[in-house]
């Protein structure tokens, strides 16, 4: 009966999701009370729900002021002098301006949020790339390529959703995959400087100069501060260097450096609040959604729901494919990403498949850590069901299904490369 109660509450929640019926935050919250109502757990609900949210919340905090901590960064101009340094070396040479885009992109996804990469690469990179005559193809397509291999950082949201779903903590799932994830860089990389290369041969080199500031409004002007570029640099490094290593709880980390960040950066109290205005919209619609989840996962967890459907899907496994679960979910992760949004896996599938590979001696974190290298990572600049999508390739002006065809090959290629370096140092099974 739970097991059955279990995957009616899954079946809907994904129903209501793909079909857009209601809002994700709705869906987390109002399914799995409804179903917890239907087996008899009306008395014991509150306090299911109650773990659930107390669970995630140092990941919504988490999340939060590294949005905050991150946008102040970007406002401040921290990535100003690398995007123009890469825009001088590669002039009017196509095969160095692909690679330097897929730099620029790997560098402006340091906040984990994929609209903001787009909103600063793609502006930024454009008019270059239309005064060459160069692809815009290829443009949204390195883009692509450079924020889903970083979209694996803690604070983003696939790591974020699986640390929830799984009640771990970001570092666990993390941490053991960043060897897999620099050689995942490295592929963006080699990848970038092949198809600059097709790029150089189709249109040969021009001699042209582009300077970044002049594409800035003067609103973004008025925020930058140039003068503390050190400074911010310095301290950006410290925290990731923080969060990598755990020299503190990685909400603390964010906390402390977002306080530093702003004061700094912004003495004058009404520039703090208009730095926290401007993240607001992002920061909200993320923390929120983490916290329905809590719920969520609360109630699965409590009722003892998400423990019965992994012993029922442990019984049509074969024995030979149980402990290669690890494997299977890490290939088939960037693919999924065209089927189900990020919560509807992380939330509605992930806790299932971790529950039956348990079964099989396979950690959940190992589970966790292969998910993240596919699952709306290196998959999410392509899916059709993820809003930033279709953000990337209207500024680009392409078209999905063009674009599509153009970078999957090269995205999975991403998740195949950082799947076998995971393999070889016994990250995932």
């Amino acid at each position: 009966m739970l097991a059955l109660l279990g995957f009616l509450t899954i079946f809907v929640f994904l129903a209501l999701i793909l079909t857009k019926r209601v809002s994700v935050i709705v869906s987390l919250i109002v399914v799995p009370i409804v179903f917890a109502l239907i087996g008899g757990f009306g008395a014991q609900m509150g306090e299911f729900m109650l773990d659930g949210v107390k669970g995630v919340a140092p990941t919504g905090i988490m999340l939060g002021f590294a949005i905050l901590f991150f946008g102040v960064m970007n406002n401040a101009g921290l990535f100003d002098p690398v995007i123009s340094r890469v825009l001088r070396v590669v002039k009017g040479d196509p095969q160095k301006i692909v690679v330097g885009t897929a730099i620029i992109a790997m560098l402006a996804h340091l906040d984990g949020s994929g609209a903001s990469t787009f909103l600063i690469a793609i502006p930024a990179l454009l008019p270059l790339y239309d005064k060459l005559g160069m692809s815009r193809i290829v443009l949204a397509g390195v883009v692509a390529l450079g924020a889903g291999v970083m979209n694996l950082l803690p604070w983003g949201g696939p790591t974020a959703r699986a640390a929830t779903a799984l009640n771990v903590d970001t570092s666990e799932i993390f941490n053991p995959v960043i060897p897999a994830m620099v050689a995942g860089i490295v592929w963006v990389l080699l990848v970038s400087f092949w198809i600059g290369r097709k790029e150089k041969k189709r249109i040969g080199v021009a001699d042209i100069e582009y300077d970044l500031q002049t594409e800035l409004s003067d609103e973004e002007r008025a925020m930058r501060r140039p003068k503390l570029f050190w400074f911010n640099l310095i301290l950006t490094i410290i925290t990731i260097v923080a969060l990598v290593k755990v020299w503190l709880p990685l909400p603390i980390i964010f906390m402390i450096a977002f306080a530093v960040a702003v004061i700094v950066n912004y003495p004058r109290p009404d520039d703090q609040m208009e730095q926290v205005k401007s993240q607001a919209v992002g920061m909200i619609t993320v923390v929120s959604i983490i916290f329905a989840a809590g719920i969520f996962t609360g109630i699965l967890s409590g009722t003892g729901m998400i423990t019965e459907m992994a012993n029922s899907l442990v019984n049509v496994i074969p024995d030979g494919a149980g402990g290669m679960m690890g494997i299977i979910v890490a290939v088939t992760g960037m693919p999924l990403s065209l089927l189900f949004t990020p919560d509807a896996y992380y939330f509605g599938v992930l806790p299932i498949i971790s529950e039956t590979a348990a079964a099989y001696g396979v950690l959940p974190t190992h589970v966790g850590s292969a998910a993240i290298l596919g699952q709306m990572t290196t998959g999410f600049p392509l899916s059709p069901l993820t809003a930033s999508t279709f953000l990337l390739i209207g500024l680009a002006g392409v078209e999905l299904a063009d674009h599509q065809k153009f970078v999957f090959k090269w995205a999975f290629g991403t998740t195949i490369v950082m799947t076998i370096v995971a393999i070889i140092t016994g990250v995932i099974i």
